[in-house]
């Protein structure tokens, strides 16, 4: 008979018991994948809507012709705006990875020191965020080509988005720790005040204050402030192994270079990526016509919709690597992200066949009064559609592999496919 709490696919398979911590402790790994999962996926959806409501408004601040400049601006805002955050990203995947080891391990000096130092570097990386998109804004519209109009719109837009660097690395590093402890349900919380700060504050200042894009803008601003501040007192308020402690926020350089390690690779990853995009959307903007760029950012956020349950299943397998590994599990380190694969791989497979029958609807929910970035963003959706099940492989494999702290190795495949297929593609 196996041991209480043990995890059941560990025991009919005859692998080492092991026993996680806290709630995901005495759980099948299928559960353990679900409890996990189901708040990051609730999360992305929120996020979806964001993105969704952002491009609504932006297609109702004006009609007709006036329309394309400015969901022009918003395609390079929308670029913009994922990968703004590659330093905060790369802070959270170390804070991810550590804090995991930690309550894998039951080492709740080494979590809460995870915490606290996190808390420091993501709001160094904010800031570093902030003054880069702040001085290299000019240099960035002028070498993606937008028209003069758009330029307009897309300089009012980022201004005001840069100033949430900071925030939102604090944030993203709060959520990273609590994640690797297991704690998927308070990040979504403090997300979820995010997300409706933000849509309510867009729209009153975009339309009925009148400060077009702007006012989209100032929306997220304010939507991670409020986030930040309700999943700082919710730390506050903990007492079980991962919470505020004076020990954990005085600085710590061993736990700093721990985290940097972990997250360097993945920033040097994400910067590599995010120019190669750049160099894509020059392309786009500059080639003949008009809305390229617009209906290129219009099939990215339908395509956007089948990463919601990629990413969830992600989140779940690298915090399972992690624990499983910070309890001296490698079998079930394995055997979670496989999981996690399959699991991935056959939603985001049924979300691509949807896309393929419905992507003229869900384009023109977004762009309803364009029939140009609607017949441009068509064929784009087709496409992919058909690449899903690759998707979810990559999403799960690389995320996974973060959360275990190989940063180095993603790193590493991520520039060869990256130069071998997106830049030769490109060239093609």
């Amino acid at each position: 008979m196996s041991k209480p709490g043990a995890s059941i696919d560990a025991a009919e398979r005859a692998v080492p018991e092991v026993r996680l911590a806290g709630k995901l402790g005495g759980l099948s790994l299928t559960r353990q994948v679900a409890v996990l999962a189901v708040w990051p996926l609730l999360e992305n959806i929120l996020a979806f809507c964001v993105g969704f409501t952002d491009l609504l408004i932006s297609g109702r601040i004006a009609e007709g012709p006036a329309s394309v400049p400015i969901l022009d601006a918003m395609g390079l805002g929308g670029y913009v705006g994922w990968f703004f955050n590659i330093l905060q990203g790369a802070v959270a995947t170390g804070v991810m990875a550590l804090v995991s080891r930690a309550t894998g391990a039951r080492d709740p000096d080494l979590a809460r020191r995870g915490l606290g130092q996190g808390l420091w570097l993501g709001i160094a990386a904010g800031v570093l965020s902030l003054l880069a998109l702040h001085f290299g804004i000019p240099a960035l519209i002028r070498g993606v080509g937008l028209s003069p109009q758009a330029a307009i719109h897309a300089e009012a837009f980022l201004r005001v988005l840069a100033l949430s660097g900071p925030v939102s690395g604090a944030m993203f590093a709060i959520n990273a720790a609590l994640r690797g402890a297991g704690d998927t349900r308070t990040p979504f919380i403090a997300m979820l005040v995010v997300n409706l700060v933000n849509m309510a504050v867009s729209w009153w200042f975009a339309i009925e204050q009148g400060l077009g894009v702007a006012g989209i803008a100032w929306g997220t601003v304010t939507g991670w402030i409020c986030g930040l501040a309700v999943v700082s007192v919710v730390l506050l308020r903990r007492n079980g192994l991962l919470a505020w402690s004076l020990a954990g926020l005085k600085p710590h350089r061993e736990t700093l270079s721990r985290i940097l390690r972990v997250g360097a690779p993945q920033s040097l990853e994400i910067g590599f990526m995010w120019a190669i995009h750049a160099y894509g959307i020059h392309i786009i903007a500059t080639l003949p016509g008009e809305a390229n760029l617009g209906a290129h950012i219009l099939a990215i956020r339908v395509e956007s919709m089948s990463f919601l349950p990629g990413w969830a299943i992600g989140t779940a397998g690298a915090a399972l690597a992690g624990q499983y590994l910070g309890a001296g599990s490698k079998e079930m380190a394995v055997r979670a992200v496989r999981l996690c694969w399959k699991i991935a791989a056959l939603l985001m497979g049924a979300i691509g066949i949807l896309f393929i029958f419905g992507r003229e609807e869900l384009i023109a929910l977004m762009a309803p009064k364009s029939e140009l970035h609607r017949h441009l963003a068509s064929p784009l959706v087709l496409i992919c559609a058909v690449a899903q099940p690759f998707f979810a492989t990559c999403i799960i494999l690389k995320t996974s592999m973060r959360g275990a702290g190989a940063t180095t190795t993603v790193m590493r495949w991520s520039f060869g496919s990256m130069i071998f297929y997106r830049i030769g593609m490109m060239w093609l």
